[in-house]
């Protein structure tokens, strides 16, 4: 596989925006018939993109937070479901570059160079919360063995290497960056979400599975002190947020503009006419650039804590992000639900498959809780209290 060589910001900007307008060419289809995008995969990852967060020292082109949301948003909005399967991929990296030793960067990082994927096998089923983890890592010889099952493992179906996280013996959460055709690991397609179909988000079982102690890499101790992981990850999802949104707000206005006519039955000649079509597009306008200018904001924050990581600069970013994500979960919702507002009924009609922006909104901002993320905000700005340091924050 060839892969393009990207090496700055501007680069990575039109490279999404190339890549977006070949990602959008079918992606209702795939969405209604669950079609899995291993071509668009392939093609996503040759244009150099899945290794634009490496940083420069290691051969990448070490782009910012902003840039890194804004292209993860303009995927999102030609794809939602290809817009989040690599959220864990740059999330993995992150982990890497804060807690990876000097040799596991330089080997890792040049298989993500190389055109490499990484997926994730963190989040378990049936446990007392979702921070709690039973698959477990145990001593063998040189390496280890990983026995457990995993849920909601967004883009394992697709990827080279799985990170999974795993207790070791003294109790303590690794992550283990586990080759995809290990012998022991079944990858499951399993995913029946009713939104983010074709995301592979399913179940990953580990039987007795060899990993190389080289691969495993501490990621308990990411939020023992203060790193921008956590904000890293929910950047991210913000930025699929954002994209649903413009995706849906898109779908509205080429519809009402072509297809839709409700306002002839209020006496009016077209939709420029109809006062309140043209208050529902304003208010989601603005909310929209709401959040854009939120989601940028956010990553200048996170630019800082990444070069700089404190207790203040990391709370700083955290709660930047979780504003970012606060009103991304709500314009993407509104936007989706709206749509069928504006369109009307044909909207429903499922050769359109307008509801997929809806599904999609909806299943994805469940990934963590929004009304948490007011909590901290709102203890941050009155009482001057950090939030908890975690990947869903």
């Amino acid at each position: 596989m060839t892969i393009s060589v990207i090496s700055n910001d501007s680069q990575a900007l039109a490279a999404a925006e190339h890549i977006a307008q070949q990602l959008r060419r079918d992606s209702a289809l795939r969405d209604r018939e669950r079609r899995l995008p291993h071509a668009e995969l392939e093609l996503f990852t040759r244009s150099g993109l899945w290794a634009i967060s490496v940083p420069k020292a290691f051969g990448g082109a070490g782009v910012s937070s902003v840039t890194l949301a804004q292209v993860i948003a303009r995927i999102a909005q030609a794809d939602a479901s290809l817009g989040q399967i690599p959220q864990n991929h740059f999330y993995a990296l992150e982990v890497l570059r804060v807690n990876g030793s000097a040799e596991q960067q330089r080997r890792l990082y040049a298989e993500v160079l190389a055109g490499r994927r990484f997926g994730n096998a963190l989040a378990e089923l049936g446990t007392k919360t979702a921070h709690d983890r039973t698959t477990r890592l145990t001593r063998d010889g040189s390496g280890y063995r990983i026995n457990g099952r995993k849920f909601y493992a967004t883009g394992a179906l697709y990827a080279q290497r799985i990170p999974t996280s795993v207790i070791d013996e003294q109790g303590r959460q690794q992550l283990a960056f586990v080759p995809a055709d290990s012998q022991g690991l079944q990858v499951i397609d399993d995913w029946s979400g009713f939104g983010q179909r074709t995301t592979g988000s399913g179940s990953v079982v580990f039987d007795d599975v060899w990993v190389e102690a080289d691969d495993v890499v501490p990621f308990e101790s990411a939020f023992e002190r203060p790193t921008p992981v956590g904000p890293l990850a929910q950047i991210l999802h913000a930025a699929i947020d954002t994209g649903i949104a413009r995706a849906a707000l898109d779908d509205a206005l080429n519809f009402v503009r072509t297809r839709s006519r409700p306002w002839v039955d209020a006496g009016l000649d077209k939709a420029s006419d109809d006062p309140l079509t043209l208050k529902s597009f304003g208010q989601l306008v603005i909310r929209l650039h709401a959040t854009e200018a939120l989601l940028e904001r956010a990553g200048e924050y996170l630019d800082r804590a990444q070069a700089q990581s404190d207790a203040d600069s990391v709370a700083a970013a955290s709660i930047a992000v979780a504003e970012a994500r606060a009103i991304s979960t709500e314009i993407s919702l509104a936007a989706s639900t709206t749509l069928f507002e504006l369109a009307g009924s044909q909207a429903t009609l499922a050769e359109h498959n307008l509801d997929r922006h809806w599904r999609n909104a909806r299943v994805h901002t469940l990934h963590d809780p929004v009304r948490w993320k007011y909590h901290a905000i709102g203890n941050y700005y009155l009482n001057d209290e950090k939030p908890p340091r975690r990947g869903t924050l």
